[in-house]
């Protein structure tokens, strides 16, 4: 399935999407799961991972919880995280959703529920162009509505996303994470919630079988319920997948209306290889400044080649000092 050629966004996502999916050589169930994920933003799903995988996973990355609540990028050292971030399954009904090969960047593990208020993960993960990134939820054990389920707020994806200047906020003047999680992101959960009692948007919540998925589009508000049986555990992994030629930014550091980009630095966990930030199909390079925000220039302007016009290798010059 290729990107949609008439728009520069993930087909699910296009205004184009029904005459698309109307050519599109799909069979019936894959259709209807397509359909689905383009109309609700989530899509549940068997990822068709081996039971003692996600066994291996919850008992390898147990040890590595220490006071903490969750474990980031335990794939780096646990290779049963590392299988079900890169599970055949999920790849392969990525590529169908998105119509680009996805990305595997980022996996976090957790022994409990998060009992996380609603937010967008837009707001952590953004790309250029948009809409080129999706969670993939997997239950490492049964979840009920004691021990601390999902929620998500089903078509809330074909909002707006609201960036931090839609909201008042700006990203790139915080110096610490103190500053970024202590006071930014506070208020933006704090508007948001404003913003989903406007539009009436209806909450959902999801119990799980073990070993079963759940993949949800980059603006799908979602959050985790409160636990009601303390002590229980749920232990899950979420892996965060971006997709091949895109810039990938962080908006909750970012002021993209002043050219203001965090721009990460992300690692293809199926490759173990660093991934090149493209814009048109032009590689990016970083530049640091301070530790609130980095900026990309194109690599020609980057290297101020000598065939380039004096004046333009002023600008950069100038530009490079800010």
């Amino acid at each position: 399935m290729n990107a949609s050629l008439s728009i520069n966004l993930p087909w699910v996502e296009s205004p184009f999407f029904q005459q698309e999916l109307k050519k599109a050589n799909l069979d019936p169930v894959l259709r209807e799961q397509v359909r689905r994920y383009a109309e609700d933003g989530y899509l549940i799903f068997d990822p068709e991972i081996d039971m003692d995988v996600l066994d291996q996973a919850l008992a390898q990355v147990k040890p590595l919880y220490g006071n903490d609540l969750r474990k980031q990028d335990a794939w780096q050292t646990v290779p049963s995280v590392r299988q079900i971030a890169t599970a055949p399954k999920i790849i392969e009904i990525l590529r169908v959703l998105y119509g680009r090969e996805p990305i595997p960047f980022q996996t976090l593990n957790f022994p409990v529920g998060t009992q996380q208020r609603t937010h967008s993960d837009s707001i952590h993960f953004n790309s250029i162009p948009q809409r080129f990134m999706c969670g993939v939820w997997v239950a490492l054990e049964d979840v009920r509505p004691d021990n601390g389920p999902l929620h998500y707020y089903p078509g809330s994806h074909k909002l707006p996303f609201y960036d931090l200047i839609d909201m008042g906020l700006k990203g790139s003047e915080a110096k610490t994470v103190e500053d970024v999680y202590g006071k930014t992101y506070k208020a933006y959960e704090e508007r948001l919630e404003e913003i989903i009692q406007a539009h009436g948007l209806k909450k959902a919540t999801l119990n799980m079988p073990k070993g079963k998925a759940i993949v949800w589009s980059s603006n799908l508000l979602h959050g985790g319920e409160k636990i009601l049986t303390p002590g229980s555990t749920r232990h899950s992994q979420v892996t965060h997948y971006f997709f091949e030629n895109c810039v990938y930014y962080t908006p909750l550091r970012s002021d993209a209306t002043l050219d203001k980009l965090y721009v990460r630095k992300i690692t293809n966990i199926a490759t173990g290889q660093p991934v090149d930030n493209k814009y048109f199909d032009e590689s990016l390079r970083y530049i640091q400044e301070g530790y609130a925000q980095r900026y990309a220039l194109p690599e020609q302007v980057v290297k101020l080649g000598a065939k380039m016009p004096s004046f333009l290798i002023q600008a950069a010059k100038k530009l490079l000092r800010k």
